[in-house]
């Protein structure tokens, strides 16, 4: 049987993906960084730097992750969730839409290069 929770955390699923971090993610610098992955996508809903740190780099990240954070407590209060539940919860889906060649965090927190086969997936993915 679904427990409530489940079923709330299903339904913010279908709603994230359809719109949170498209407003994060204009900054044609983070494309790059993506593209070149020196940026990847964690669970937490948040983006992490890949290897070395440079003062732009962290500035971008940054930027992304302030934007997101204000996202996800505004979307978090509307849904009767805490902000954690709901940035894991896109988290996830952030890091199955990955493409290959992206960067994402595995479940054991190492930086995995996504292949054309699905990503490791977190065991509190919903």
């Amino acid at each position: 049987m679904l427990s409530v929770k489940s079923v709330s955390l299903a339904a913010m699923v279908a709603i994230a993906a359809l719109s949170v971090p498209a407003l994060a993610q204009r900054d044609p610098a983070f494309d790059a960084a993506r593209a070149s992955g020196q940026v990847g996508e964690k669970v937490d809903g948040y983006v992490g730097i890949v290897g070395n740190e440079t003062t732009e780099l962290r500035r971008i990240v940054d930027d992304i992750n302030i934007k997101r954070r204000a996202v996800y407590a505004e979307r978090a209060q509307a849904k009767n969730a805490t902000i954690e539940e709901y940035a894991l919860t896109i988290g996830c889906q952030q890091i199955l839409k990955t493409a290959p060649g992206e960067k994402y965090q595995a479940p054991d927190g190492t930086w995995q290069t996504r292949t054309s086969a699905p990503p490791t997936r977190h065991p509190k993915c919903p």
